[in-house]
């Protein structure tokens, strides 16, 4: 089986078993979290598919937290051309890592 999530403004395709990394949720390391925003559903041929409108009733993702990090370091530049303006700065982003570990319809 996998599904279609909705969590921090993107989706992302899941089965049983993924390592994902998703935008920061307040969870603790080794606690377990249920996505509720289920867009679809389905079974690996594609023959048994659930769609949402816009959300599939009843089913719910089950995940593991397995890490709580902050990404790579990403330069941040800010240039004009002949008037001496440059600024420089770097962002890391906040990311939650989870373990899915059943997909329920």
């Amino acid at each position: 089986m996998f599904a279609v999530i909705k969590t921090g403004g993107k989706q992302y395709k899941v089965k049983k078993g993924d390592k994902l990394k998703v935008e920061k949720l307040d969870a603790e390391k080794d606690k377990s979290i249920d996505f509720d925003e289920v867009l679809l559903v389905a079974d690996e041929k594609g023959e048994d598919v659930k769609i949402g409108a816009p959300l599939v009733k009843g089913a719910k993702v089950s995940a593991k937290v397995l890490e709580q990090g902050r990404a790579k370091k990403i330069d941040v530049i800010k240039y004009k051309r002949k008037i001496r303006y440059k600024k420089k700065y770097g962002h890391r982003q906040l990311f939650t890592e989870v373990l899915i570990q059943a997909i329920t319809a």
